[in-house]
């Protein structure tokens, strides 16, 4: 067998366990993209419409590891959409009396 087709089945090898590793971790990772974007809409809607800050300033409330969530505001319905690309999106929307409310996941 020669070098580069050894190298090769080694390739596809790695390939295929990672994504054994991948399928066999999916649920606990969508757990966890479920709550980094719940976390996100919730802390960033209350930073935004009861603390009364501006966007830019609530993206830096961002706890370590939180980078790959992604943050949109939408004052004309005084939410923030949070989203983990491919895995979750939660939404936070300000309640008078209530604060930062979760809508219903989906």
């Amino acid at each position: 067998m020669s070098r580069r087709r050894t190298i090769i089945y080694l390739a596809c090898a790695i390939a295929m366990l990672l994504l054994g590793l991948l399928v066999w971790h999916w649920s606990a990772l969508r757990d966890r993209a479920q709550l980094g974007a719940a976390f996100g809409a919730r802390v960033t809607c209350s930073c935004r419409y009861v603390e009364g800050r501006a966007m830019g300033s609530c993206q830096d409330d961002k706890e370590p590891g939180m980078g790959i969530v992604s943050l949109t505001d939408r004052p004309e319905d005084r939410a923030v959409d949070a989203s983990v690309p491919l895995m979750a999106t939660r939404t936070a929307r300000y309640r008078p009396g209530w604060g930062c409310l979760l809508d219903p996941a989906q």
